[in-house]
């Protein structure tokens, strides 16, 4: 791996009104920070200003700022690298600066005998300590696609309503499963993890569900691939995007209980072109905020809050791995407008690295930082 360093000029824009940038700070530059990353997924900042950063075939780097890449971290657990799986997501607890405590998903088995799982250790120099699995999905699957593998955090101070107007619950995390492609009939199956959104505790104990006779800890049901999730702290907003078929990609606001609808209903179409549904909604399955048609395969998801880009403050900052339609880049950066929590536009960033993009972070500085989906994968940052 070697640091390079580019000045690039930010992609057109898809709404009316300024493009990107144009404002008294001037126009974002891009810097590649680092290349030579193998199919990097996830990104996260730690305190000292350095990164974590996974790569799938199952490696865990610590990058600095001026883009020094470590060797691989040990005690990383063991992945099953094949098709749209490996190491997956990274997330620092959210007590680290007292705990040092690294989450991790991946998934793990055989090529006909493989599932999703959740675990954490310490970091300790360029060592994960301490490394135990605290959640696997279930069933396995027989396929090495539509894993999902994002979580976030949500604060312990939120009231579970099930439990009395003043309870208070534990600090929890959520974490998204993807249907397994071949399984989709099971995103309406609460005993299923496939097809769903789960809330633990942050030592993998399950949330009760709101679902009768459901798989632990199921928080949401009716998800196809989940590929981003997190909670604004500021909204009070739990956000989250999964991948239609032909058509049909979605931003969702998730809602403990809710049902959001694979594979009944989709704006989408089958890979074959039939009609994977006629439903394009149905009475009692939550409609998604946003969707997408033609795709554009959402994956990171980030929400902006920042001095360095007021003009995206409160945006949505969707990484898009395809084109969408022959009128845009290849990979790109999706900006979504949203006001009084509604989408009104979108404009198209960054198409100019003519790559797929795998994760949008936004830093503490309130730069940007992206991981481009490729064998030759680079760390990108987006500052003025």
């Amino acid at each position: 791996m070697r640091m390079i360093w580019a000045s690039l000029i930010l992609a057109a824009a898809v709404a009316t009104g300024p493009a990107a940038g144009q404002s008294a700070g001037g126009l974002p530059q891009l810097e590649t920070v680092v290349e030579g990353l193998e199919y990097p997924w996830s990104l996260a900042f730690l305190p000292d200003g350095r990164m974590l950063v996974t790569e799938k075939p199952g490696r865990l780097r610590i990058v600095t700022p001026e883009g020094e890449v470590s060797d691989p971290v040990s005690g990383v657990p063991e992945v099953l690298w094949s098709g749209q799986g490996g190491l997956l997501d990274v997330a620092l607890s959210p007590d680290f600066a007292a705990d040092g405590e690294v989450f991790l998903t991946w998934s793990a088995g055989e090529p006909y005998d493989n599932t999703l799982y959740l675990g954490r250790g310490r970091i300790e120099g360029e060592a994960l300590t301490d490394f135990e699995t605290l959640f696997e999905a279930t069933p396995h699957r027989r396929s090495n696609v539509h894993y999902g593998g994002r979580i976030t955090f949500l604060p312990g101070s939120l009231t579970d309503h099930r439990a009395g107007s003043h309870a208070r619950i534990p600090e929890t995390l959520v974490l998204g499963i993807g249907d397994g492609f071949d399984f989709r009939e099971q995103a309406q199956n609460p005993a299923s993890h496939l097809g769903s959104f789960v809330r633990l505790t942050l030592d993998g104990e399950p949330m009760p569900s709101p679902f009768e006779g459901a798989a632990p800890g199921s928080f949401s049901i009716g998800h196809r691939n989940p590929q981003a999730v997190f909670y604004d702290a500021i909204g009070g907003v739990l956000y989250a995007n999964e991948h239609g078929p032909r058509g049909g990609d979605e931003i969702n606001i998730l809602i403990e209980g809710r049902n959001y609808g694979w594979p009944i209903v989709s704006a989408g179409t089958d890979y074959t072109g039939a009609l994977v549904t006629p439903f394009d909604s149905y009475d009692g399955m939550t409609e998604p905020l946003h969707v997408w048609t033609p795709s554009i395969a959402p994956a990171g998801m980030a929400l902006y809050r920042g001095d360095m880009f007021p003009e995206w403050e409160g945006d949505l900052l969707v990484a898009a791995l395809i084109a969408g339609d022959a009128d845009t880049p290849s990979g790109h950066v999706r900006r979504v407008d949203l006001e009084a929590g509604e989408v009104v536009g979108e404009e198209i960033l960054f198409g100019e690295l003519e790559a797929r993009i795998r994760d949008v972070r936004v830093a503490p500085d309130g730069s940007v930082w992206l991981l481009t989906d490729e064998t030759d994968g680079r760390l990108v940052r987006v500052s003025r």
